[in-house]
């Protein structure tokens, strides 16, 4: 299984709160509330400014109840939702992230749509999977601090995606409700130990917009793009390979 980079390896970690992030991230914030994008909309930036965008595609997984549809509403902005309902069929959210590359201070949009598909719609509809899964970048795989039977069932969750390369990052929400937690620190430190990825923490207020979510996005990030450095020098090894054959 793939390590995941150690926070602020590749990015430069908590940009977003520097001087100099302030003009990309005001792109994606109006009123200090994050903006909507739809499918076909992107942050708009001036001729001086222009970056490069990225685009990918992450899937979330969990059982039903943890979170799913709440967490994609969390990273994009948006009204999380007072009630839990079973998501009929298959929702996709987009995030937009700038970021900055340690090496070379280049700065990166992060284009992320998200793919939510309730539990039961992927039972009942053989087809929702695998277009969840057709061309997927990287899966989160989520459980619920106050739902025992959610992290127990990560082993499973961990277990459909063995063989692949892709980004696994594991999520826990409702950490904020501590009263009612049924999974332990213990817990969740035997489980990073035994499986080698670390468990981001999800719940509580939004503070300044950016804050709660940064840390999942910086690692989602941060990890997608050393995938691609790597998938490319593989690319062009291969190619380098394969031209000394031909010669």
């Amino acid at each position: 299984m793939a390590q995941i980079c150690p926070p602020g390896s590749i990015l430069v970690a908590d940009w977003h709160r520097s001087k100099d992030s302030k003009e990309y991230f005001n792109k994606i914030l109006h009123k200090k509330r994050r903006r909507k994008f739809g499918l076909l909309e992107s942050p708009m930036m001036p001729p001086h400014l222009a970056v490069d965008t990225v685009h990918y595609k992450i899937f979330i997984c969990g059982k039903s109840g943890v979170g799913k549809t709440s967490l994609a509403a969390r990273l994009a902005g948006m009204n999380v939702p007072n009630m839990h309902y079973e998501t009929k069929g298959i929702e996709t959210t987009m995030v937009y992230w700038p970021v900055k590359l340690r090496e070379g201070g280049k700065v990166l949009f992060f284009c992320l749509q998200l793919w939510d598909c309730g539990e039961n719609a992927l039972r009942r509809f053989d087809h929702f999977l695998p277009s969840c899964q057709e061309q997927v970048d990287a899966v989160l795989l989520l459980f619920s601090f106050t739902d025992k039977t959610s992290f127990d069932d990560l082993s499973n969750q961990i277990t459909r995606w063995t063989g692949t390369s892709l980004v696994k990052v594991v999520v826990g929400t409702k950490f904020d409700l501590f009263m009612h937690c049924d999974v332990t620190e213990t817990d969740v430190r035997t489980f990073e130990e035994t499986r080698s990825l670390p468990v981001l923490h999800m719940g509580g207020e939004d503070i300044d917009g950016l804050g709660d979510v940064a840390p999942l996005l910086n690692c989602l990030a941060e990890n997608l793009w050393h995938q691609d450095c790597v998938a490319a020098a593989s690319g062009t090894r291969r190619s380098q390979q394969e031209t000394e054959a031909l010669i």
